[in-house]
């Protein structure tokens, strides 16, 4: 079968092996508090997923070149007609991106949760219809006085 659509897998296959990696730069960075680091992860994981979407339109484009239908289905049938590399390099990608698939779920999870959690404690805070401190810095609890933690 076509030597470009399998060429088209494997890069694919690469790209998304990129992106696993990013995942797990996210989870690691929200694991430890790193919250800082996000963005950066965010904006890069962005861009590889435009590369990933531009090599899935190539391998498309060639998938129709042979006569077969975009997508999945046009896949399969390429690979099932192609022989043992297309099909390794189709089933490759396949379990990629599934693991792909999976690890930014539990991403989104884990950020889903952590938005709660603020959302919440902020509700909280709120509730109190007191604000915790001062102009001045000063921690504010029921009647007290308070104790200063910002001095400026």
């Amino acid at each position: 079968m076509s030597s470009p659509l399998v060429d088209l897998l494997v890069r694919e296959h690469a790209a998304i092996g990129e992106f696993l990696e990013l995942l797990a730069q996210e989870s690691d960075a929200m694991t430890h508090g790193e919250f800082k680091r996000l963005p950066g992860l965010a904006e890069r994981k962005s861009q590889l997923a435009d590369q990933i979407a531009l090599i899935g339109r190539q391998r498309e484009m060639e998938q129709q070149a042979l006569g077969y239908a975009p997508g999945r289905n046009g896949c399969d049938a390429a690979a099932l007609d192609g022989g043992e590399a297309l099909q390794t390099a189709w089933s490759n990608l396949l379990a990629r991106a599934a693991q792909a698939h999976e690890c930014n779920h539990r991403n989104g999870v884990m950020i889903h949760t952590h938005l709660d959690y603020t959302r919440q404690s902020i509700n909280f805070l709120k509730a109190s219809g007191q604000p915790l401190y001062g102009p001045d810095g000063t921690h504010k609890t029921g009647s007290s006085s308070g104790s200063r933690f910002a001095v400026g």
